[in-house]
């Protein structure tokens, strides 16, 4: 009890040393420059992610100083953790649609209404789906090849986490809520307190407990617990739930349709993606392992240079959904804009620094000197996609926020699974490019579903344009 008690005050401390200073008021973003709304909800945003990027590399290292099948346990728990994020992600999606939209038309107990039944919505969904995973846990995992100790520590690390994934997965919903109303310190605050807690709470779980895998897991489960606490207060504080009762939580057909309309494309898409992961290495694989270890080294730098640009996306889509619902469409057209020059200013500042050390900064995962000229390669040419990157995001973001998401989950299926499929095959085997078949392949993959996802977010904008003039003509 004595060190759950010290957690949690180590918790609200370090939330305090960083500056809980965002009014617990919500922001109009209707209102205002808007270059000042989108770094003061950007940069707080891409802060929060690089620290939750770094959480996951303590997580490993911790799994690492265990032993190789620890390591391994976790790896092979990977698809199964995008799956329960997925989840969340799609839930915050439709969150964060709903409610900026609702307070931009000056619904604020429309607003409320949302999030109650979103929480009662996500809930049941997150409850049903991790029943199911938890009683074919031992099948998933030895489908994917695993037996013994990995098998073993995999199963025990998954146990806990799907015990909650409930809480894991509605932190992403409520910090979604605080975001619509303009506030990202928050989630920041509780991305950087949870990195620093998780250093000594892994290796206190993991060692002193005896729990080992499953310490990393029940690790992650506390520092969520406390995190959705915290989100929620501040929630509270901004008047999220006022005037709020019962009644408000059992949602309607009608708002059952609505909330999973907006969560379906993007939890989808986020499925894609963890497909995706497997598609790729499928290819690479079949021309040995250094290709397969240069990639995923690569793809660590690759992520960690686009932490920024996630910023952008929560900052953008909080943007347009306010002025969307306030129908002011002017405003929507110039978010994007400045989003997209904002985007290509990050990429001129990060992109030459990451080509020019990135031997050295993959020399950080690997020292064998093939991988790193191989990982090198695929940096090279990813440079050429690097904004295709902020360009598909961004416009994901802008249909998020016009309340318009299914084209993101079909162009996920094209850009992770059909157009791979094709592209790689013809690549690395017909023209025996081998492992740059997949490389050069990502360029005209990701561009392609770039360029097509904005012509159709401008299609779905300029249609929202007419629509608003139309209705007032009538």
């Amino acid at each position: 009890m004595i060190n759950i008690a010290f957690i949690v005050f180590n918790y609200y401390y370090i939330n305090k040393i960083l500056g809980d200073s965002m009014s617990s008021k919500t922001v109009d973003l209707t209102k205002g420059s808007l270059l000042a709304h989108l770094r003061k909800l950007a940069i707080p945003a891409s802060t929060g992610a690089f620290f939750n990027t770094m959480y996951n590399v303590v997580d490993t290292f911790w799994a690492g100083q265990l032993s190789t099948d620890s390591l391994a346990a976790l790896s092979i728990n990977f698809p199964m953790y995008m799956l329960i994020m997925s989840l969340g992600v799609g839930f915050s999606g439709a969150a964060g649609a709903l409610i900026s939209n609702a307070i931009g038309a000056g619904n604020e107990r429309g607003a409320r209404t949302y999030l109650s039944k979103i929480i009662t919505i996500a809930l049941a969904s997150f409850i049903l789906a991790g029943t199911v995973l938890f009683f074919f846990l031992d099948d998933i995992f030895i489908l994917l090849n695993s037996e013994g100790a990995v098998l073993t520590g995999a199963v025990s690390y998954a146990r806990i986490i799907i015990f909650g994934m409930p809480i894991i997965n509605l932190a992403y919903v409520f910090s979604a809520a605080l975001a619509a109303r303009g506030d990202t310190v928050s989630y920041r605050n509780a991305l950087i307190a949870g990195f620093v807690l998780n250093i000594g709470l892994d290796p206190l779980f993991m060692y002193v407990f005896g729990m080992q895998e499953a310490g990393v897991a029940l690790a992650t489960v506390t520092i969520q617990i406390i995190t959705s606490i915290y989100l929620l207060s501040r929630i509270w504080k901004s008047g999220g739930f006022k005037g709020i009762k019962r009644p408000d939580f059992i949602p309607d057909l009608k708002a059952v349709c609505e909330i999973l309309g907006q969560a379906i494309p993007a939890t989808m898409n986020f499925l894609t993606m963890a497909v995706g992961t497997f598609v790729i290495t499928w290819f690479i694989s079949a021309f040995g392992r250094n290709p397969v270890a240069a990639y995923g080294a690569a793809v660590r730098v690759e992520q960690i240079a686009l932490v920024p640009s996630s910023g952008l996306n929560m900052a953008l889509a909080s943007l347009v959904g306010q002025n969307n619902g306030a129908g002011n469409m002017e405003r929507v057209k110039k978010s994007f804009k400045l989003s997209l020059l904002a985007g290509l200013g990050m990429m001129v500042i990060i992109l030459p620094p990451v080509l020019i050390f990135g031997k050295h900064l993959i020399g950080l995962f690997t020292e064998t000197e093939e991988v790193v000229r191989m990982g090198y390669n695929y940096l090279l040419l990813q440079g050429f996609t690097f904004y295709s990157y902020i360009i598909l995001f961004q416009s994901n973001s802008l249909l998020q926020g016009l309340k318009k998401p299914a084209m993101i989950m079909w162009m996920g299926l094209y850009r992770q699974i059909a157009a791979p499929a094709a592209v790689f095959y013809l690549l690395c085997f017909t023209f025996g490019m081998a492992e740059r078949g997949v490389w050069t392949g990502l360029i005209f993959i990701n561009w392609s579903a770039a360029v097509i996802t904005l012509i159709w977010a401008v299609h779905v904008l300029r249609q929202k344009e007419k629509d608003k003039i139309i209705s007032q003509i009538l």
